[in-house]
């Protein structure tokens, strides 16, 4: 499969990471009394992991995240010259399913912006968390989803179960996270919302880069690391 084509395919998956996941904080999560909540974002981004790791798994491996390709790279699963057409794929993706979010939202009458289903710390956290705990929130999270993804994809894992893995950590690190950051592990999905939100969201933004990056360097190096033979 041509790099290009893999890459499109990562722009759609991307999309439907934040649409799916994004869309249902900012459309779903906040309605008085029918509203998801919490535990129904976190399931959100779950599935549309899970529904797209069997749709385009085969296709482009299905990372929809920048920190998942550089960590991938880290544990010796990706090439690093291809990195720059995936991120930039990906970070598409999220800026065209964040406009789609919006241009929904913005059709009910009174709608505001505000937060935008972004990523913060200190006042801009949902529970006023402050910036060294998102830090180390953030670090450690996206740690753990490399290290679960490295696991769930290695040729001796069951196979074809790797999907489901996958989502369900998602979905366990949302359950956890979100009152501190709003939960990104996922630098493309932080710059989509931001751009929308705007202001000090698009200022706090390095944190959404810096924090998974390392984290996913981290969980896919301890996984090469205690994997081998």
């Amino acid at each position: 499969m041509s790099l290009f084509k893999r890459s499109i395919a990562e722009l759609i998956g991307t999309f439907w990471l934040v649409l799916g996941g994004c869309g249902s904080a900012v459309l779903a999560a906040g309605i008085p009394d029918l509203g998801i909540g919490y535990l129904g974002v976190s399931l959100a981004f779950g599935l549309t992991v899970v529904t797209m790791a069997y749709a385009i798994g085969h296709i482009s491996g299905c990372h929809l995240n920048p920190a998942v390709s550089i960590g991938l790279v880290a544990g010796g699963r990706f090439k690093a010259g291809e990195l720059p057409h995936y991120i930039i794929a990906q970070v598409l993706g999220a800026i065209v399913a964040a406009a789609t979010i919006y241009c929904i939202a913005s059709g009910q009458e009174g709608f505001t912006p505000g937060g935008f289903a972004s990523n913060g710390y200190g006042e801009l956290s949902p529970h006023g968390y402050a910036l060294h705990a998102a830090f180390v929130c953030e670090v450690v999270m996206t740690a753990v989803f490399l290290f679960i993804i490295m696991g769930a994809t290695d040729k001796r894992a069951p196979a074809g179960l790797a999907p489901i893995a996958i989502g369900f950590t998602l979905a366990l690190i949302h359950l956890v996270s979100i009152p501190v950051t709003n939960t990104s592990v996922n630098p493309a999905r932080s710059t989509g919302q931001a751009i929308f939100a705007g202001g000090a969201y698009i200022d706090q933004l390095w944190l959404f880069w810096v924090a998974p990056i390392l984290g996913g360097i981290i969980g896919a190096l301890i996984y090469k690391f205690v994997s081998k033979e």
